[in-house]
C-alpha cells in the first residue's frame, strides 16, 4: 500500500473513534438515530457537529446550534483554493469533492509531491474518513444508552478539546493570540446574560482585532 494511502487509512481510523464519541454525545443530547445518521452523512465536519450537539444539549435554540456549526464550518471554505488545483477544470469533479473538503483531507492532499498523488490521497482519505466517521457515529448512538451519562467517562470534554486543538496552531502568531484573548473574554462576558450557544457566536468577534493587527503587520512588513 502506498504511503499516503496507509497514512490516510490510519488517520481515518482515529477519526472514526472520535465519531463514537460524537454518537454518544448526540444520543445523550436527545437526537434520534436517523437524525445522527443524516447529520454525519450530510454535514460531515466533526467540529461543527460537536458544536451543534453541545448547544442543543445545553438547552440552546436551533438557531444558535446552526449558527455555531456554520461558524466553525466556514473555515473549510478557505481550503477550496488549496485543493482545487488537484481536480482540474471539471465542474463535476470539483462539485463532488466539495463535500469532502475538511481539515484532514486538505492536509493529506497538500503534503503530497505532485497533483496526481495529491488527488489520490484526497479521495482515499475522504472515502475512508466519511465511511468510518459515519460507522463510528452510528456505533456511538447505539451504545449511548448502555454507556449512560457521557460525563461519567469524561466524554463531555470532547468538543472543548477539539475546539482547543483547532485553536492552538493559531496561537503561534500575535494576531492569533489577540483574537483568542478577545474572543475568550467576550464569551465569558456573554455566558451569564445570553442563551446557550450564543457566547460561541459572540466569541467570533475576536477575529476582528486579530485580523486588523495581522493586516497592520503585513503593511509594516511590506513597507
Amino acid at each position: 500500500m502506498a504511503e499516503h494511502r496507509r497514512e490516510g487509512l490510519v488517520l481515518s481510523i482515529a477519526v472514526g473513534i472520535v465519531g463514537l464519541t460524537f454518537g454518544v454525545l448526540a444520543n445523550a443530547a436527545g437526537l434520534s438515530l436517523p437524525q445522527i445518521i443524516v447529520m454525519s452523512a450530510l454535514m460531515f465536519t466533526g467540529a461543527s457537529q460537536f458544536a451543534a450537539v453541545s448547544v442543543i444539549d445545553g438547552g440552546g435554540s436551533s438557531y444558535a446550534a446552526v449558527g455555531s456549526a456554520m461558524l466553525l464550518a466556514a473555515r473549510n471554505a478557505l481550503y477550496g483554493p488549496v485543493v482545487s488545483r488537484f481536480f482540474g477544470a471539471s465542474p463535476l469533479r470539483r462539485g463532488m469533492s466539495a463535500h469532502f473538503v475538511i481539515d484532514e483531507t486538505t492536509a493529506m492532499a497538500s503534503i503530497q509531491d505532485d497533483d496526481e498523488t495529491a488527488a489520490n490521497a484526497f479521495w482515499w482519505t475522504a472515502l475512508w474518513l466519511w465511511s468510518l466517521w459515519n460507522i463510528g457515529s452510528i456505533g456511538g448512538a447505539l451504545l449511548g444508552s448502555l454507556i449512560g451519562h457521557p460525563e461519567t467517562y469524561g466524554l463531555d470534554a470532547a468538543f472543548p478539546a477539539a475546539f482547543v486543538a483547532l485553536l492552538v496552531p493559531h496561537l503561534r502568531e500575535r494576531p492569533g493570540r489577540v483574537a483568542a484573548i478577545v474572543g475568550g473574554g467576550l464569551a465569558i462576558a456573554a455566558v451569564p446574560i445570553s442563551p446557550a450557544g450564543v457566547p460561541l457566536l459572540v466569541a467570533a468577534l475576536g477575529v476582528v482585532p486579530g485580523w486588523l493587527l495581522g493586516r497592520r503587520q503585513g503593511v509594516e512588513t511590506a513597507s
